[in-house]
């Protein structure tokens, strides 16, 4: 029992509450316990009780579903497997574990029971809702929840294209090796001998395209339902690559003896067939990864809300799941605690940290009357309040809605090769019937054999490799250019976007501002401004006031003693009163200094002028006379004034949007020369700011960091996050700065360009070899120059432009930002 002290000890001490591991000063009357002869202080007689009941149990466990610890005397969750007493830190934990302990060992994918009335989309056609999970009627993706939920766990068909690259990877690296080896002096076919050589190759590609049967699948989907898409492309091209060398391998007299080597074989292209699978199986994993964030970024906000409630009920409490919670309960929040709906305050009084609705870090007070929101962070007091909204009519629940929807709305990057597709799989089919038709009525003979050679020739030629590989090569090399700048990319989406912005939409703190409330100003009247600061922080230790803590560090920064004050008072709305050795000191506002009987007019015209600058400012008293005055500000980054200019430069409207008071938004604003201000603005006004912006026809990025950005971070064309911000605000955008400074906004900017004319280029690669080769393909020059393209040479064709790709893609790691 490390946080207890002894009767001995002296009772000044302050300590921690062994239940809740709150801060605990014994002289303040709270409850206490004895036990095994040390006396243990609460900072609640809840505390004591649960504390009382079960003493020796205030062990730590690990949970073993998420890995947290677990007090054992608060979890009530627990149960025994093996022999083995095993803790949970929730129901919710305990519930998946006692499904299928073994699952928890990561031997099998088990997706999670999704809630009642949950709706299933396609991540490639938003436009698909289903009911119930499933495969996309039209492409053949399987179907996602629209909003994941808190309990959900890993999206199951992530872990199993893992496990599934797992497996083909070696196999694919393998028969890539081999067919390589001949080309760099490793005559792998001499030493096995031809015959052998093809079936060693059959055997490690044949598990490879067997395992990837989900893509074949997909490509039938697409032909089926008449969409075809970057799967018809791989399914078609993978396919008769693997089925030629099939042929090749099983019946080498069925092609013309010009195709054959000296032993009578004809060349294989089982490396083609699955190297171009593994490497569309790593995209599709990256893909699940990013949307597996996506997730994480949801489940992040409905976990701010507790999953139980301590309701009060004909004076009993009892807690209760959030589900069972209706209108009009009275609901008991205990400090340290969540707010578990939205309400209003009946009882009691309290701080309330309210960042994740405004963004502002300084906790507000909350007592009798006031509105409280489901998902804050209850700081030190104890209240009641009554419910008001329930459910999905919540605060916290409409903001998730919000991002859910607004994440769901985002077009892909690769729609662009899809349209393209569209028009070209068809074309491409077309050709090589086409030339299969002409070769076989009008070829030489055995005519069949040509026909067969020229169409798997185009099918070859016109492989899915360059176009498959010229968006995510590009985004890969951008990604890691970025990231050494601190720029991080979440997605392909957003440097497409980015690169096209118009409007840029940032929050005030956290974003232009460090975050955080410091003291900026300090002037005394009549005494050293040591003796003033010091007399300042002794008051304001006592106190719960938000901007306590930023004025006790201001003042023990500039060297202030540290004293304790005595008769302390802290009078609701106006400020703290107490005594400093022999002095009364008073610290707050002008209807304080009225109620002490202190004249400020003299200090009036500096408060308003502090107030103007964005500052809260207040006035000081010492034994009835005014003593001068403090200001507390949440400074703006050093940063932030160059950024703003270079912005600016780059032909971009800057917009503000907060929920901080019109007057510091404005005074923050005026310093930096932002365009447009929107204060006291909540993350429905903000989300539909963004919303009435893009109807306007432009384009929009937002910059912000807390809970609050969510929603618009999410609707924006582009949202980005500061790096030191809220989990769930990088999660929500596409773009996260690491140092959290708006500098690596202009770095982002000419990052997104270069990419966007890079992946633009790599497309033109991509089409251009395919527009030239499939006509070679199909033996347009063997009527005037007797030349039939081989496989051979259209898979070297192919792999050229895949080459050409790569290299272009690889300039961008020396784009200078």
């Amino acid at each position: 029992m490390t946080h207890a002290h002894t009767r001995s000890d002296s009772d000044d001490l302050i300590t921690r509450d062994p239940v809740c591991g709150m801060l605990v000063n014994p002289e303040a009357g709270k409850p206490s316990a004895e036990h095994d002869g040390h006396l243990y202080h609460f900072c609640s007689t809840g505390c004591r009780d649960k504390f009382t009941a079960a003493p020796r149990d205030y062990l730590t466990a690990t949970d073993p579903v998420c890995g947290m610890e677990v007090d054992r005397s608060t979890a009530a969750h627990m149960l025994k497997h093996e022999g083995q007493k095993v803790y949970f830190c929730s129901s919710r934990c305990q519930s998946k574990f006692e499904a299928e302990p073994v699952a928890y060992l990561g031997e099998t994918p088990h997706p999670a029971a999704m809630p009642k009335g949950t709706q299933y989309t396609c991540p490639m056609h938003p436009e698909v809702v289903r009911d119930a999970p499933g495969d996309c009627p039209k492409c053949g993706m399987a179907l996602e929840p629209m909003t994941p939920s808190a309990d959900s766990g890993p999206n199951p068909e992530y872990v199993d294209f893992k496990r599934r690259l797992k497996i083909t990877a070696p196999l694919a690296a393998l028969v890539f090796l081999l067919e390589m080896g001949s080309h760099v002096g490793i005559p792998f076919a001499d030493w096995m001998g031809h015959t052998l050589f093809g079936w060693v190759q059959f055997a490690l590609a044949t598990p490879v395209v067997l395992i990837c049967w989900p893509f074949f699948k997909r490509g039938w989907a697409s032909v089926t339902n008449r969409s075809p898409n970057m799967w018809t492309l791989i399914a078609l091209g993978t396919g008769a690559a693997y089925l030629f060398s099939v042929v090749s391998l099983l019946a080498p007299g069925l092609f013309p003896q010009a195709m054959r080597d000296g032993m009578g074989m004809t060349p294989v292209y089982f490396e083609a067939a699955a190297v171009i699978l593994v490497l569309v199986l790593i995209g599709q994993v990256m893909e699940l990864a990013a949307r597996e964030r996506t997730g994480d970024a949801i489940r992040a906000l409905l976990d701010l809300a507790p999953k139980t409630a301590r309701r009060v009920k004909d004076g009993l409490e009892d807690d209760v799941p959030l589900e069972q919670l209706a209108q009009g309960d009275i609901l008991r929040v205990r400090p340290g605690e969540s707010v578990p709906v939205d309400g209003i305050v009946t009882d009691g009084r309290s701080s309330v940290d309210e960042s994740m609705i405004t963004g502002e870090p300084l906790p507000v007070e909350k007592t009798e009357g006031d509105t409280v929101t489901g998902g804050t962070l209850n700081k030190s007091g104890s209240f009641l309040m009554q419910a008001e909204t329930v459910g999905a009519d919540t605060t916290l629940s409409r903001i998730v809605d919000m991002v859910s929807a607004a994440q769901r709305s985002r077009a892909p990057i690769q729609g662009t090769a899809d349209r393209v597709a569209a028009y070209f799989v068809p074309a491409v089919v077309a050709v090589a019937l086409l030339a299969f038709i002409v070769w076989a009525l009008f070829g030489p003979t055995p005519a069949l054999s040509y026909a067969f050679v020229a169409a798997v020739s185009v099918l070859i030629i016109a492989c899915p490799c360059a176009l498959g590989l010229a968006t995510p090569m590009s985004i890969m090399v951008a990604t890691g250019r970025g990231a050494s700048a601190g720029v991080l990319i979440r997605d392909a989406e957003a440097l497409e976007r980015f690169a096209s912005v118009d409007v840029l939409v940032v929050d005030k703190t956290g974003t232009l501002t460090e975050g955080k409330p410091t003291l900026t100003d300090v002037e005394p009247e009549g005494m050293e401004k040591a003796e003033f600061l010091t007399l300042v922080a002794a008051l304001e230790r006592g106190s719960e006031h938000p901007l306590a803590e930023a004025i006790v560090a201001g003042a023990r920064s500039e060297g202030a003693e540290d004293k304790e004050a005595t008769e302390f008072n802290a009078v609701t709305g106006q400020g703290v009163t107490g005594r400093v050795d022999d002095s009364h000191v008073a610290l707050g506002n002008v209807a304080l200094m009225q109620a002490e009987g202190v004249a400020t007019d003299a200090l009036t015209e500096r408060v308003k002028a502090l107030q103007a600058q964005g500052k809260t400012a207040m006035f000081v008293a010492v034994d009835g006379r005014s003593a001068g005055l403090i200001a507390v500000a949440d400074r703006i980054k050093d940063s932030t004034p160059e950024a703003i200019r270079a912005l600016h430069d780059a032909g971009l409207r800057i917009v503000m949007a907060t929920g901080d008071a019109e007057a510091t938004a404005r005074a923050v604003a005026s310093k930096l020369g932002i365009d447009e201000v929107h204060a006291g603005v909540s993350p429905e006004d903000k989300h539909a700011l963004i919303e009435r912006l893009r109807a306007e026809g432009l384009s929009v990025a937002m910059a912000g960091d807390g809970v609050n950005d969510a929603p618009a971070l999410a609707a924006a064309d582009v949202g980005i996050a500061m790096g030191t911000g809220a989990d769930v605000a990088v999660e929500s955008a596409g773009v996260t700065l690491v140092k959290g400074e708006l500098t690596g906004i202009v770095r982002a900017r000419h990052l997104a360009q270069a990419t966007m004319r890079n992946i633009r280029q790599n497309l033109f690669f991509a089409f251009v070899y395919n527009s030239a080769g499939v006509p070679l393909a199909a033996g347009i020059l063997y009527p005037f120059l007797g030349i039939l393209l081989s496989p051979i040479i259209a898979a070297a064709a192919m792999s050229l432009s895949s080459v050409s790709v790569i290299g272009n893609a690889l300039r961008l790691r020396a784009t200078r930002l």
